[in-house]
């Protein structure tokens, strides 16, 4: 009976440390899904919003048809139009770390008409700054890492990006990438067209053709805007939108208004087309 109960016992422990394992092993691997960046913070943004913007498998659309049914006239998602694993592995928040963390990085204020510029290093962005935002939060007060990247510095990383194939004619791409917390996000502008793929993260996006200006204050953020006036617009003037994940890709027009808010701690790659 006594020895019944040691084998007992030792089989509970043994049961145990292997639970214990399992839970590290799943820890591990949500960590990972997320790239390392939803590790630091439980806070996340849970309305994604309806999605009334076509969604479409990237290779049963030829370049014809993105031509003649979205490239001048409306956005569109394309979902596995390319595989970008690697440089999705290449973005975990220890890999940028390791390879980026003591150089300078250029910090922009989210608001719409002025933008000023801050200088830190990448470490002291992703583990000081780099968090979630609140809809009081003006737009002048957000320091957002998106677009002023260095391309000689990070030119290793970009090289191993995998853009959208369909450009328009007589245009080249040139890359913006960002890393940013839950609540953030760049208030109503416009600009040439481009893409915007998600690497980590969600990323809503709220969308106006060009002869349909939004009406939002140029210094509030987008998460202002969304819990604010979005809720109390008449339905002729509610946006396209829609979230995206990650492999999912967002074409937008030339000229069309667009705002961004970032649901998670979120990186993006958009690719401008000009």
């Amino acid at each position: 009976m006594e020895y019944n109960k040691t084998v007992f016992h030792s089989c509970a422990q043994f049961s145990a440390l292997i639970c214990l394992i399992i839970i590290a092993l799943k820890a591990e691997e949500r960590s990972d899904a997320g790239g390392g960046w939803s590790f630091d913070s439980d806070f996340r943004l849970k309305d994604e919003g309806p999605c009334n913007i076509d969604v479409l498998d990237g290779s049963s659309l030829s370049y014809q048809q993105f031509i003649e049914r979205y490239a001048y006239s409306r956005p569109v998602i394309l979902r596995g139009l390319t595989d970008n694993t690697e440089f999705q592995l290449l973005c975990s928040r220890s890999s940028l770390l390791e390879e980026y963390g003591d150089r300078k990085v250029r910090l922009s204020t989210a608001n719409t008409y002025s933008y000023r510029k801050v200088d830190v290093p990448f470490r002291e962005y992703v583990d000081i700054l780099l968090t979630p935002q609140s809809p009081e939060t003006l737009g002048s007060d957000t320091l957002y890492f998106f677009g002023d990247n260095n391309f000689t510095e990070w030119q290793s990383l970009f090289q191993h990006y995998q853009p959208p194939p369909h450009v328009l004619p007589h245009t080249s791409g040139a890359y913006s990438f960002g890393i940013a917390g839950p609540g953030t996000g760049v208030p109503f502008h416009w600009h040439g067209p481009g893409y915007s793929e998600v690497i980590y993260g969600r990323k809503r996006w709220l969308l106006y053709p060009p002869d349909k200006e939004p009406h939002f204050h140029p210094n509030h953020t987008t998460l202002s805007w969304v819990t604010e006036t979005y809720p109390y617009l008449p339905e002729d003037e509610a946006p396209l939108e829609c979230t995206i994940r990650p492999g999912e890709v967002l074409y937008f027009p030339d000229r069309w208004w667009h705002a961004t808010l970032n649901l998670d701690t979120s990186v993006f790659i958009s690719t401008f087309l000009g």
